[in-house]
């Protein structure tokens, strides 16, 4: 029997407007709230809104049909300033009951990389959120892009989670399957790992017309699920929610393969689905798997180059956490939330110069004409947020 487990990814950052050096001292506001509103409203219609009504369809029609979602806070917050009919159909997927939201941090960031309280703040801040837009409490805990390592198992076992996500890399697993629960090195907490193979041929190569496989049919897909029957006890198919009408629009058909998998995944009497709580209620892990260097589900390397790996991106994060101490100690709620949304973490993959081999994706989810605009904006609004820090105690900021 093989169990399938969803679980989507769902994110939208405060993208930052033009700020210039000379926009300084000019109270000019850091975040494009017209572009922001712009593009919520675009992957709303082209994405969540279709995707949402096809999956409460499909969750209705089959009372075996599983799925789980983390959305990130700021995804939640524009949802309700933007467009509340997305945050509703969220929760009509919810009362369902086959739904199962997990945690994550607040702002989408790299908070645990440098500060443990900042992300456990966040950790909270997320939970909360979670349990008053959806009343679930979660258990499961997937960290921002699925970065992961063994000390941050350990950490969140702490906090009281029963599970984590990761990716299911080789490297790390060698001749391990992903398709079987494992245990953090030392922790008694469950890791679950991404099918990366079978979760990218929907994310990344579906409309590939150079990919051998191309076109892919749900039939042809469910036979390689079915083939795991005997060889693992769980797939996880872990994705961003934008795949679908998004990154793969709705010309290639993808929301057609979509409205029949689950179906035709079900007409294998040994398949079903599940949620990441009751994939770890169920199957008991295997085997103990260490991560030392930060893995993540991002480009080939699976690495967390993605976001620091360039002298921008590290002088960027570490200028931006060091103001931590002068942040909390103003008691600013408005200036907190400020320095939180600059933590999200597509500031830095906006400056990624990786364009080898991964290049066109970074262009793609990139608003600047090139990373080094990026930074530049970034440490414009940096270098005057912290002007206002030291302004604060004299004139507070509103």
């Amino acid at each position: 029997m093989v169990d399938v487990c969803f679980y989507f990814q769902v994110h939208q950052p405060y993208r930052l407007g033009q700020y210039s050096v000379f926009d300084t001292d000019s109270q000019k506001h850091y975040f494009h709230t017209a572009k922001n509103r712009e593009v919520l409203k675009r992957v709303a219609r082209k994405s969540y809104l279709p995707t949402n009504k096809i999956l409460l369809g499909l969750l209705k029609k089959h009372p075996e049909f599983k799925i789980s979602y983390s959305i990130s806070g700021v995804a939640l917050e524009q949802f309700e300033e933007y467009a509340p009919q997305v945050l509703q159909s969220f929760q009509e997927l919810n009362d369902t009951g086959q739904v199962e939201m997990l945690s994550e941090t607040y702002y989408h960031s790299l908070a645990f990389l440098y500060s443990k309280k900042e992300f456990d703040d966040q950790v909270k801040l997320h939970r909360d959120k979670i349990r008053k837009l959806f009343k679930q409490r979660p258990r499961v805990f997937r960290n921002t892009e699925l970065i992961y390592t063994t000390e941050l198992a350990h950490h969140v076992q702490g906090l009281g989670y029963k599970g984590i996500l990761a990716e299911g890399w080789d490297p790390i697993l060698g001749w391990r399957s992903p398709n079987f629960v494992y245990r953090p090195a030392g922790a008694n907490i469950s890791l679950l790992l991404k099918n990366y193979r079978l979760s990218d041929d929907i994310a990344f190569r579906f409309s590939n017309q150079g990919w051998k496989e191309w076109p892919l049919s749900c039939e042809k897909y469910a036979s390689w699920v079915n083939s795991i029957n005997g060889n693992g006890e769980i797939v996880n198919l872990f994705m961003d929610y934008e795949t679908f009408g998004e990154h793969q629009w709705a010309q290639t058909g993808i929301f057609n393969f979509l409205q029949k998998l689950p179906e035709e995944l079900l007409n294998h009497q040994d398949n079903s689905f599940l949620t990441p709580s009751e994939v770890i209620k169920k199957h008991k892990p295997v085997d103990e798997v260490h991560v030392d260097q930060p893995l993540s589900w991002a480009d080939t390397d699976r690495d967390i180059s993605a976001w620091l790996g360039n002298s921008m991106q590290h002088k960027a994060a570490h200028l931006l956490f060091e103001l931590e101490h002068d942040v909390r100690k103003l008691k600013s709620k408005k200036l907190l939330d400020t320095w939180r949304k600059l933590q999200t973490s597509d500031h830095l993959y906006y400056m990624c110069t990786k364009w080898f081999g991964d290049g066109d994706v970074h262009t793609y989810f990139s608003p600047y004409d090139s990373p080094y605009d990026a930074f530049i904006t970034f440490m414009n609004v940096l270098n005057d947020f912290k002007r206002r820090l030291h302004l604060a105690p004299m004139a507070p900021i509103q």
